[in-house]
């Protein structure tokens, strides 16, 4: 299981081979994916040679090797963790039964949902993301958008491997779907909105893969836990590429925020007139992306949610380390709700409030990222500090989307939202202009002047390492 069969046209570690049929309906669908990734992956580098990352092993420590690909040659495969030995579902309602090998019949229908709606955000933020190589910051970066691009992809053919292997037909109609839809397309859209959104300079990158990919994180978690196993196992190994995903948006915006605390010092207050980035303006990006990113979690108080987790094909994060309680049939969680134009808490069943459970420990991961980077402002010999906003503040999802709200969660009137929302959330004026001081910086170890050089390179390799062969 650990070994990657890296002979066939699809690298796998599932045994592709022993199953014909599916080998067959997978490899019709591969050149449907790259006449997708062709017209819709990164713009402008597909004959270039890039320093990736490969999946070769599953093993700790084995599972990714380093050189110079092609991203159209990328080997993209499926890949699982190893099945362990007499596992049982650990939630729920079958807490402590066998895990399924096979779709139960009565869950077909929620398990396609879920694997569709994972699947969609992969292809979603490739397409977002497709043109940021041309205002690349470095090479370094260059690369990291690259290898997150690929990822991406590789994450849709873990999903797509499921509705091909499990769902027959209706899999493979969903599966090829997936290429149909296209972010931010009027008439078929993406089916999440925060993959609707558009993503066209670095700062809003950084805070796509800080916040959003973190949603993803936390999902992914959650469906680790499924007791459907080769979901959690599929799940798991995606964890891992997840890990890198996250680390170059944390540490982007760190570098953003380094570099504008020291025009900020050095322009008496005005980074902007030495062609930076503002840290008001980076507010304004944290308030756009946390939360559209709040949004990806779901309603406050769901059935679906409930039932998924009943049903033990969703769990919590960590459900095993961090809960005691693994059916929770009669606990209760307390949720603000807007009574009579007035904010108030109120008891809900509380596997109804599931997807508050989960936002609840993706805010609280979030705030972590927040003390680093005002550690970073605190060395700076700057007062300026970051917050994130409520989780009621810019939602369109849930019980707050129908109510006005300022980023201290407080209720206001819809036009006293309007007219402050431009201060508050990235604006068009914000878009133009960082799209105006980002040029392409190609000499190897530069960095364009409204950015940090990370602290280390790639694998080891010197900042001044040629990650991408122009």
């Amino acid at each position: 299981m650990g070994n990657v069969d890296q002979n066939g046209k699809i690298p796998n570690n599932v045994d592709l081979a022993g199953d014909k049929r599916l080998q067959r309906a997978l490899e019709h669908w591969l050149p449907l994916y790259m006449e997708w990734w062709n017209d819709m992956g990164p713009a402008g580098f597909q004959t270039n040679d890039i320093y990736l990352r490969t999946a070769v092993s599953v093993e700790a420590g084995g599972w990714a090797n380093f050189d110079y690909v092609k991203m159209p040659e990328y080997r993209w495969g499926i890949f699982m963790t190893p099945t362990e030995s007499e596992n049982s579902i650990g939630f729920g309602d079958h807490l402590g039964k066998p895990v399924w090998q096979e779709i139960p019949g009565e869950y077909r229908g929620n398990l396609r949902r879920i694997i569709v709606t994972q699947a969609d955000t992969e292809p979603a933020s490739v397409e977002q993301q497709r043109f940021l190589g041309t205002i690349a910051p470095s090479l370094y970066d260059m690369r990291n958008l690259f290898q997150v691009n690929v990822e991406e992809g590789r994450h849709l053919w873990a999903m797509v491997y499921l509705l091909f292997r499990f769902f027959g037909k209706d899999g493979r109609d969903e599966a090829e779907e997936l290429l149909c839809r296209r972010s931010g397309d009027e008439d078929k859209p993406r089916i999440l909105n925060a993959f609707n959104e558009a993503c066209d300079h670095w700062l809003s990158f950084f805070c796509f893969t800080h916040f959003t990919d973190r949603d993803g994180k936390f999902q992914l978690a959650s469906l680790a836990e499924s007791g459907f196993e080769p979901l959690a196992r599929t799940c798991k190994f995606m964890l891992t590429e997840e890990a890198h995903h996250l680390f170059v948006g944390e540490s982007g915006l760190d570098r953003i925020i380094k570099r504008s605390a020291e025009l900020t010092r050095e322009t008496d207050g005005d980074p902007i007139s030495a062609g930076g980035i503002s840290l008001e303006m980076i507010q304004r990006s944290i308030n756009y992306w946390f939360t559209f990113s709040l949004d990806l979690f779901g309603g406050e108080i769901s059935s679906n949610a409930a039932n998924f987790f009943g049903e033990g094909l969703k769990g919590r994060f960590k459900e095993h380390s961090r809960y005691e309680d693994h059916v929770m049939k009669d606990g209760i969680k307390i949720i603000p709700q807007v009574v009579d134009g007035s904010v108030v808490e109120e008891e809900v069943p509380y596997r109804n409030a599931i997807n508050e459970v989960l936002r609840d420990e993706y805010i609280d991961d979030c705030q972590r990222a927040l003390r680093k980077w005002n550690r970073t402002l605190e060395k700076a010999g700057l007062e300026t500090r970051l917050t994130l906003p409520s989780r009621r503040f810019h939602r369109h999802q849930g019980l707050y989307s129908d109510h006005s709200f300022d980023p201290e969660g407080n209720v206001i009137t819809k036009d006293r939202y309007e007219a402050n929302s431009g201060r508050w959330l990235l604006n068009s004026d914000d878009n133009d202009y960082l799209v105006s001081i980002m040029n392409q910086v190609i000499e190897p170890g530069k960095m364009a002047n409204w950015i940090s050089a990370p602290a280390r390179g790639i694998n080891g390799q010197p900042l001044e390492f040629e990650y991408v062969r122009l």
